[in-house]
């Protein structure tokens, strides 16, 4: 397929993304207008304690006005390598470092109207290495046994897409 991109104008910047309209040429011929959502990639971590347990943020997200359990994660700093923001991240959301940083996969959130590539990582022999958080952000920790986290997903309980792609890509590792 020849998709061809002439034109891009931003409608939109903001801290952590921009949108634009594309004029994009389809293999037919035809020009049509498309929205996208720019950002910049992102992590996702998966921290394993020495006995079994898995580390959780429980946080405020605005799109669904309420509380989501996640795992830790964040957008990468421009250029930054995806295994720096890793442990970044990991420091700063759950005061853990990590000796072992393994890279699991990536995958694109919402490929329809945005770049977003989040990179996912399993983190095991963690110590204490506590990074500041965010300034906004009121993250509440919590350890939960590997079992139980899969079951919640399971059930259903856990709504966040990306802790639920990470969950996938570490079961043959963890579970």
């Amino acid at each position: 397929m020849d998709f061809e991109i002439l034109q891009r104008e931003v409608l939109f910047q903001g801290r952590a993304f921009d949108v634009q309209r594309l004029a994009l040429r389809l293999p037919d011929g035809r020009v049509r207008p498309f929205d996208l959502v720019r950002h910049n990639p992102s992590i996702s971590v998966i921290p394993v304690t020495a006995d079994g347990k898995l580390l959780f943020v429980r946080q405020y997200r605005v799109g669904v006005a309420g509380t989501l359990l996640e795992l830790p994660a964040g957008v990468l700093d421009e250029g930054e390598d995806p295994l720096v923001g890793a442990r970044r991240e990991l420091r700063e959301e759950t005061g853990m470092d990590a000796a072992e940083l393994v890279k699991l996969g990536q995958a694109y959130l919402a490929a329809g109207y945005c770049n977003e590539l989040m990179h996912f990582f399993l983190a095991r022999q963690l110590s204490p290495a506590p990074l500041a958080q965010d300034e906004d952000e009121f993250l509440d920790l919590e350890a939960l046994p590997i079992a139980e986290a899969y079951a919640m997903a399971r059930r259903g309980e856990i709504h966040d897409s990306k802790t639920l792609a990470a969950l996938f890509l570490a079961a043959p590792a963890i579970e």
